[in-house]
């Protein structure tokens, strides 16, 4: 029996904003888009690899569990996103174009990969290596 990752959601301040970040910046496909009570789920793929899924601090939540992930949202403690590149360089200068802020700029690291980060428009962090 063969398991594997189908998508994984990160959660956004502003769907449209992070949209416009991870589908422009990044470079990911929309794939399909849900409304549904006020929140709004955006899939997106990449070239390879699982999709994810951009939501909303409220879909699917109570109105308290809403109020603590978005705290932890805007202070950046939300598990960070691990994404692989091509280009790590190109990606990198079009988030940095895109108004990301930067956390590391790309370098080799000593165990391996040479990798990036930066924050997204909602403070997500985000992790990209270079493919190998």
């Amino acid at each position: 029996m063969a398991v594997a990752l189908n998508y994984t959601m990160i959660t956004v301040g502003d769907v449209e904003e992070a949209l416009g970040f991870y589908r422009d910046a990044l470079g990911f496909q929309v794939r399909n888009e849900v409304a549904s009570g006020g929140s709004r789920w955006v899939t997106l793929s990449a070239s390879e690899g699982p999709d994810i899924v951009l939501t909303d601090p409220r879909a699917g939540r109570s109105e308290t569990e809403a109020d603590t992930i978005h705290e932890l949202l805007v202070k950046g403690s939300l598990p960070p996103v691990f994404l692989r590149a091509d280009d790590l360089d190109d990606v990198f200068e079009r988030a940095r174009a895109a108004g990301a802020e930067v956390l590391q700029e790309p370098i080799d690291q000593p165990w391996g990969p040479r990798d990036c980060a930066f924050r997204d428009p909602s403070g997500n962090t985000v992790r990209i290596s270079q493919a190998s």
